[in-house]
């Protein structure tokens, strides 16, 4: 690909990403939004629903995705092992800056993102990178905040509770009735625009007052992601598609759920805050460097 139709495919990648994002932003600035409901119904059942639409279709295999979702895994766990030793030398609590710099935003971000750049045959990866790291999130990352959290909540997630059920679909080879397939798709396609406005409304609210950290961070998440994913191929090695895949993975900026988190523990919120939203807004500059290495 010559590097005028790449520059035209990374535009075209980040472009409408951006656009919805800046809608968002400047609709929330204009008239102060409240995306409580709407991300409630986001995670309850319209993200339930993209993952049980993938996940119980005749041509998802979860096996195909073994590899990758072991090498998403050392992407989180590891990144947090990189990180943490930096934690005194930049003055801020681990329980503060590692989840983070692990859990990143492959949900609000990470979805439409590798759906634009690879297309909809890249959807089932997309959401099975989302789960590895939103399950890794709900179980490693709460108990590094709370240590006597019990690890079987996230049985109760609708979004674990719908990967089981797709799972299920999936192995027996079961097949939803035509009417019933749409319903369930239609709800799924609510999910993905609905995660970048909330990313966008959420914008708003950056806090300026720890920007030091937010721009340290904004640069610390993607490259300790990316350091660990070239490691993972170079030691334990993976299909070139698959690589692709998991450094795009690795180079998205913190998830938006590490705010509501630390919110939850008070953690020193705001400047997680800061961590999150500043990081997210630099990934407008540090993703389609990766693109251009990557496609």
């Amino acid at each position: 690909m010559d590097s005028s139709a790449l520059l035209t495919q990374i535009f075209n990648t980040v472009f409408p990403l951006t656009c919805i994002v800046l809608v968002a932003f400047l609709y929330a600035r204009v008239r102060p939004t409240d995306m409580t409901v709407a991300n409630r119904l986001n995670i309850s059942v319209f993200a339930p629903a993209l993952i049980f639409s993938v996940m119980a279709s005749k041509e998802f295999h979860i096996a195909f995705y073994l590899d990758l979702m072991l090498a998403a895994m050392a992407v989180v766990l590891g990144s947090g092992l990189l990180v943490w030793p930096l934690c005194k030398w930049l003055k801020v609590s681990p329980k503060t800056l590692v989840p983070p710099m692990m859990f990143n935003n492959s949900g609000n971000l990470g979805i439409p993102l590798i759906l634009l750049a690879f297309g909809e045959s890249a959807l089932p990866i997309a959401v099975v990178l989302f789960l590895t790291e939103n399950l890794l999130h709900f179980t490693v990352g709460i108990y590094l905040l709370n240590p006597k959290s019990n690890p079987l909540n996230v049985l109760k997630m609708p979004m674990i509770i719908a990967t089981i059920l797709g799972l299920i679909w999936s192995f027996q080879g079961w097949e939803l009735m035509p009417a019933m397939k749409v319903s369930v798709d239609m709800l799924g396609q609510i999910a993905i625009p609905l995660m970048l406005f909330a990313l966008g409304v959420r914008m708003t609210s950056v806090d300026f007052s720890q920007w030091r950290l937010g721009v340290i961070s904004g640069f610390l998440c993607p490259l300790s992601g990316l350091v660990v994913a070239f490691l993972w191929q170079a030691t334990v090695g993976m299909s070139d598609e698959y690589f692709g895949y998991l450094l795009v993975f690795a180079c998205l900026p913190p998830a938006v759920l590490n705010y509501m988190v630390a919110e939850l523990y008070q953690q020193e919120p705001h400047k997680v805050a800061s961590i999150v939203l500043i990081s997210n807004l630099m990934s407008l500059a540090i993703v389609p460097c990766v693109l251009f290495y990557v496609l």
